[in-house]
């Protein structure tokens, strides 16, 4: 099985996470006896390089026949180039939140879309905290894009507004200009649609201009690794929303952690939501092909619909090629997340 995850780039903080959650998922799978009786090996691929580039190593391990599968988490950019490839020679279970709409043959979603994440979260904002004036804030790629479309669509409905809204090339550490437009936009918070280090440069630079004393943010991919990273300075005001935290506090969330951290110990890789999402594509993948019992794509979709199984996010279970699954909201605590409720 391929896994493809980003090992550079503004993505690269999530690397190390992604790669132990699903390096433990593939051995508690190898220790139950395997996939159809064959032992589960994982083949590296760094989703942090070019689309095109990671396209083509993908395709080149489908067609050597060095792997039967491809799953991880990687920005949206790459699954544009990534799917088409495969094109419905292996399954490919795509593990990140993203913009919704994808139905390419083979291709499996474990993560959250907007209808389970942004959309509620817009309401909570709305109905609990009053805001309804928002500045959109992405890096310049599809997922932000689209999600900036579909955020237009929920605050629309709410009677909400976009006072402003700009993107920024992938890899940014100068966000002056988008802070003063920020600032002059008379919005009440920031919809945050940045990656990884892009985020951790933004929340700094936020807070050191002194706008998260009146200006909320919410962001729909950000992790502990940003946290930490942005430092508990940088993160006043500041929510999310995802399917599973560290410190979510549900009996399967707690035993996986529980597990985790038994696996790599206390200076193991930050065990978050992303890396999270690798351990449920791994599993996703393994589950569909035991009820399939074969690899074969049209026979792993015919019996797709409605397969449930228990995880760290409780109850999943698969609707359209879809994983319908619990979402929260959250707000950071300094370096770490308060889960407030689910969504």
């Amino acid at each position: 099985m391929a896994l493809v995850v980003p090992l550079q780039g503004p993505a690269g903080i999530f690397g190390p996470s992604c790669e132990s959650c699903a390096a433990m998922a593939a051995e508690e799978i190898n220790a139950a006896g395997g996939v159809l009786g064959r032992e589960l090996n994982l083949v590296p691929v760094d989703g942090g390089a070019e689309p095109e580039v990671v396209a083509r190593e993908v395709d080149a391990l489908i067609r050597a026949g060095a792997v039967e599968a491809v799953t991880g988490w990687h920005i949206s950019a790459v699954r544009e180039a990534v799917a088409p490839t495969i094109d419905g020679r292996v399954p490919y279970a795509y593990t990140a939140l993203y913009e919704g709409g994808e139905h390419r043959p083979g291709v499996f979603l474990t993560g959250e879309t907007p209808d389970l994440q942004l959309g509620p979260a817009l309401e909570w904002f709305a109905s609990s905290v009053g805001v309804r004036r928002w500045a959109i804030v992405g890096d310049d790629y599809v997922w932000p894009r689209r999600s900036a479309r579909a955020a237009h669509r929920y605050l629309r409905r709410m009677g909400g507004e976009v006072c402003d809204e700009v993107y920024v090339p992938l890899g940014t550490t100068d966000f002056s200009r988008v802070l003063h437009r920020i600032e002059a936009s008379g919005c009440e918070a920031v919809l945050m649609l940045l990656i990884g280090d892009d985020a951790v440069e933004f929340n700094r630079a936020f807070s050191a201009t002194g706008l998260d004393r009146d200006v909320l943010r919410f962001s729909s991919l950000i992790d502990e690794n940003v946290l930490l990273a942005s430092g508990a300075d940088g993160t006043r005001g500041l929510m999310t929303s995802a399917g599973y935290f560290e410190d979510l506090t549900t009996t399967a969330g707690l035993d996986f952690a529980a597990a985790y951290f038994r696996r790599f110990g206390p200076d193991g890789p930050v065990l978050n939501s992303l890396g999270e999402s690798c351990y449920e594509g791994v599993r996703l993948l393994t589950e569909l092909v035991r009820r399939a019992g074969s690899v074969d794509v049209p026979t792993m979709t015919a019996v797709a619909e409605g397969l449930a199984y228990e995880g760290p996010r409780g109850t999943v279970e698969v609707r359209d090629r879809h994983l319908r699954q619990r979402v929260f909201l959250a707000a950071a605590d300094g370096v770490s997340w308060d889960v407030l409720q689910e969504l």
